[in-house]
């Protein structure tokens, strides 16, 4: 990956593209690419739907290779949902693509006269960007139906749907599957918006022509690959877990933990909670059948596949497996129990481009407020279809949950620097806590996922109920996980390399074997540091400080049932987090 696509969106004449060398750029990749462009080339004062934000789309550095796992993609800018810096990660095919293209980064920048909206193509022989208002205001599933006949569906589509184009603060951008389905999504932060203030619609990713990348060093390269993989199908979290059931397969796991937020974050554990379980969902997938139903990889050279694919009691396709996030989010947290409309919503988050983390706090804390009660399945329906057309209460879902507690005067909104918290209580599980309170990327599990550790016992065990020990765990994995996104292997590898030595070993001899270098363990935690001192720095510069690094009062006054436990790390255990 040796060029960088720009689009000033803005230029005289129209839009221009250019493309460049990587330059000062060379050797990144993923969130490592984002992170350092927009820490270097956007103000952090800027309003992030303003012609100085930019959006910077990068591979990762293992992408496009023959490097098992390695199709990550990641969608960096100013967060209008946050005022952060952001980094969103998605599956789906393009970061393959476009790494066997060339391209280390495309990057949007400038904004755009007047309200067309621009289709670019990229080949390996040209780039074009031409106006098509004939995909206006279309959902991401009914743009990629009407791209469909005319480039096939070997490309990969990176797209918005309505809520993109509408410029709201929870909106996504999808990313096609094998199946050249818009169900990948970089969900979290409002990125959709940025495409959308562009005025670009998508992007369509042709790989015709090209072949995958070739390592450096070959021999080196197949070798650590092969055990990397054995050692991947070796942890019983990549090999069995998360294949045989999914991500949902924590909604038990978490449930008995006392960890799993229900109705707004009021309780620690959900009465229906095995009716919408992994197992329940992996056995309703397998009796329904159909291609795909309960194992699928979110792209080709996945070998944990711990996605799905969720069709109707009519053999209908629906969804792409919901995951364990999306679960809750529209299940337990709503005190919704029926996978079906989980499904729906999910679908419906997918089609109109909204984050379904986001989305289901969002109609949680509506329900608190009396918009709908709790366990209206059909109300939240209706809720995100208002939210998909622009309504004007749809314009306050669309808002995500920060500004929907803002509008009906909750205290209660679980959220951090504007962005909601996911499927983990922060009082129950201590260490994800400190992640959503200190991450440069407001409320974010994945960010430095302290549920391994806490809950599931992998690389080491840190009580969940104790403040003891829970800053640490987290500052380690967030150093840790800023690295690993920069390489485009999906975060799922981190049970394995966090359990397992030599599995660590073989994926630093992996990228090793790809760019003919000598990487060790304390090379991928500096690049770590590297990306998060980057982050660090444009969020002060934005004005954000360790007065910000706090989970909401609530969460330190009220306890949580069943064990009684609120939030105790203590302030000053959070100021030095970021402190290396």
């Amino acid at each position: 990956m040796d060029k960088i696509l720009r689009i000033d969106v803005g230029a005289e004449g129209g839009p221009k593209l250019t493309t460049l060398p990587v330059g000062e750029y060379a050797g990144l990749g993923g969130r490592a690419m984002t992170s350092c462009v927009v820490s270097k080339e956007v103000p952090a004062d800027c309003h992030p739907l303003g012609p100085e934000n930019k959006l910077v789309i990068a591979p990762g550095l293992m992408s496009g290779s023959a490097a098992v796992i390695s199709g990550r993609l990641s969608i960096g800018c100013k967060s209008p949902l946050t005022g952060t810096i952001k980094e969103s990660n998605a599956g789906g095919q393009a970061a393959q693509y476009l790494a066997r293209l060339g391209y280390a980064a495309i990057i949007l920048e400038g904004q755009r006269k007047g309200d067309d909206v621009y289709k670019v193509v990229i080949t390996k022989d040209a780039v074009t960007i031409e106006v098509d208002n004939s995909l206006k205001m279309l959902p991401n599933y009914d743009l990629c139906d009407k791209l469909k006949p005319v480039y096939g569906e070997k490309v990969a589509i990176i797209s918005i749907g309505t809520a993109g184009e509408m410029l709201m603060s929870n909106s996504s951008i999808a990313v096609t599957d094998p199946e050249f389905r818009p169900t990948r999504h970089a969900g979290r932060g409002g990125v959709g918006a940025v495409m959308g203030s562009k005025g670009i619609k998508c992007i369509v990713v042709n790989p015709e022509g090209t072949s995958m990348r070739k390592p450096a060093n070959d021999e080196q390269f197949k070798t650590a690959n092969k055990a990397f993989l054995e050692g991947l199908k070796r942890h019983a979290v990549t090999g069995q877990g998360l294949p045989a059931y999914g991500t949902n397969v924590l909604t038990n796991i978490l449930n008995e933990a006392g960890g799993y937020p229900t109705y707004n974050f009021a309780q620690g554990r959900y009465k229906d909670h095995a009716d919408i379980s992994g197992e329940a969902q992996a056995q309703l997938e397998e009796k329904r059948g159909g291609a795909g139903a309960a194992t699928h990889g979110c792209h080709r050279g996945c070998c944990i596949q711990c996605s799905g694919t969720y069709y109707d009691k009519d053999g209908n396709y629906l969804t792409k497996q919901p995951e364990y996030e999306t679960v809750w989010a529209h299940g337990g947290n709503c005190g919704i129990n029926d996978l079906d409309v989980i499904a729906k919503l999910d679908f419906m988050d997918d089609n109109y481009g909204f984050d379904t983390i986001e989305m289901g706090t969002t109609i949680g804390v509506l329900m608190e407020a009396g918009v709908i009660p709790f366990g209206d399945a059909e109300g939240a329906i209706k809720l995100v279809e208002e939210a998909g057309k622009g309504t004007p209460m749809g314009r306050i879902v669309g808002a995500g949950t920060a500004t929907a507690a803002r509008c009906y005067g909750l205290e209660h909104a679980p959220v951090v620097k504007g962005q909601s918290m996911p499927a983990y209580d922060p009082r129950a599980v201590k260490g994800v806590g400190v992640t959503y309170a200190t991450t440069t990327q407001g409320a974010d599990h994945t960010a430095g996922y302290a549920v391994a550790t806490n809950i599931l016992g992998v690389g080491g065990k840190v009580d969940p109920l104790t403040p003891v020990g829970q800053a640490e765990l987290s500052r380690n994995l967030q150093i840790a996980t800023a690295a690993l996104d920069a390489t485009g292997f999906c975060l799922f590898v981190a049970f394995a390399i966090l359990d397992q030595g030599d599995t660590f070993n073989a994926m630093v001899d992996t990228i090793n074997g790809m760019y003919g270098l000598s990487m060790d363990g304390n090379d991928v935690v500096d690049l770590g540091k590297k990306i998060l001192t980057w982050e660090r720095d444009f969020n002060t510069a934005a004005g954000f400080t360790k007065a910000h690094d706090r989970l909401p009062r609530y969460f330190s006054r009220e306890p949580l049932a069943p064990h009684g436990v609120v939030f105790d790390v203590p302030a000053d255990e959070l100021d030095k987090v970021m402190e290396f």
